[in-house]
């Protein structure tokens, strides 16, 4: 069983910066793509910055030049740096990998429990 557990949610003021965490943790052989999503209520899930195995990345247009992501592949981590967070970023935030586990035949994609990011002042 492979787990990823997301952390650094939280209530940050309009202008603010937070910094999400997402550790991957089971059986894991090895992790290709990585990424991060959020979802607000009515609305589909959807992606706002992924990272390759070769660390290429790519990020919605709603979030270039204010979010990065980037990745610890030694601790099988994946980040999300948030700056310059407005209201309209406020949503659950989910991390999902492509895992392929001990024993696998494919990679599988594997999500996160999300984490509530708040924007507000």
């Amino acid at each position: 069983q492979v787990l990823l557990v997301e952390s650094g949610g939280g209530l940050v003021h309009p202008g603010g910066s937070l910094r999400l965490s997402c550790a991957a943790s089971g059986s894991i052989f090895s992790i290709n793509a990585m990424g991060w999503y959020c979802q607000v209520p009515g609305k589909e899930r959807e992606l706002i910055a992924a990272i390759t195995s070769g660390d290429s990345t790519n990020y919605a247009d709603s979030v270039k030049g204010r979010f990065t992501i980037s990745r610890d592949k030694a601790k099988n981590t994946v980040y999300l740096q948030m700056n310059s967070l407005k209201p309209e970023d406020t949503a659950v935030y989910y991390c999902y990998g492509d895992v392929w586990v001990v024993g696998g035949h494919n990679y599988l994609g594997v999500w996160g429990q999300g984490t509530l990011v708040t924007v507000s002042s």
